[in-house]
């Protein structure tokens, strides 16, 4: 739908740029190249010194769907209540895609499932469709049309952190590493009984998520709910977290 793609190509193309120019450095080898950005204002010590701590906690990093074990259950699910008195269950019809999108979009659904963040479901009463979105490169990310699950979920009120005191927050530090989440939605389970309620129809049949997909109405309350909860001795006095975004901060550089 018009409004998920736009705000997925807002998440795309608005992503942190730094004032400082960048390099790329590959901290993998050639057969399997692992590409992250430095900054270009580091002296030689500080990068080399930079290179080689990448280099060794490499494994850190999710480089692909495989290197995500997740989060533990019994720290955070994604658990979805519904008014369903007053929005009754609604099965959506399958919709016409466009010829050169539904390979691309069964290739994701088969990557999905092969990392086991999605599973065959059958005989649900919340049936969504397919949006997919294509990406710069050409691949497409697939998201579902929640909006009739959306209206029958009540809202989760934990707070988002205030934007300008985590700028305010930044001053007198002299380092920054800047971190994305890679599918960081996906590293959060979904509860037996609700992951059904997540049902997508598409040519191949019915899927549902077993981790927590994009598009849920609480999704980001959750998932800043697990940061905090992960990393609350840190969250502030080191770290600044806006959504699937964090940034490291330090007096010195180094």
């Amino acid at each position: 739908m018009p409004e998920i793609e736009e705000s997925l190509h807002r998440l795309e193309n608005h992503q942190l740029i730094s004032v400082e120019s960048t390099e790329d450095i590959n901290i993998g080898n050639a057969e399997e190249q692992r590409t992250l950005r430095i900054g270009t204002g580091l002296d030689p010590a500080q990068r080399a010194r930079m290179i080689d701590f990448l280099t060794e906690y490499q494994e850190v990093f999710a480089w692909s769907y495989t290197d995500m074990p997740g989060l533990d259950p019994s720290i955070v699910k994604h658990f979805l209540p519904l008014d369903t008195e007053k929005f009754p269950p609604k099965r959506q019809h399958l919709r016409r895609q466009r010829a050169d999108l539904l390979l691309r979009i069964k290739e994701e659904v088969v990557k999905q499932v092969d990392a086991g963040f999605l599973e065959v479901s059958n005989y649900s009463e919340w049936v969504a469709n397919v949006v997919p979105v294509e990406k710069k490169n050409g691949k497409v990310r697939v998201c579902s049309d929640y909006r009739d699950l959306n209206r029958a979920s009540p809202n989760d009120n934990f707070p988002l952190p205030h934007i300008d005191v985590l700028v305010d927050n930044t001053a007198r530090h002299t380092q920054f590493s800047f971190m994305d989440g890679f599918s960081g939605y996906n590293q959060i389970q979904m509860p037996e009984e609700d992951k059904i309620k997540t049902t997508f129809i598409t040519m191949w049949g019915t899927f549902c998520d077993k981790v927590m997909p994009f598009g849920l109405k609480n999704a980001g309350t959750t998932y800043q709910r697990a940061v905090r909860t992960r990393m609350w001795t840190l969250v502030g006095a080191r770290i600044a977290r806006f959504w699937i975004a964090r940034l490291v901060r330090s007096v010195v550089g180094r």
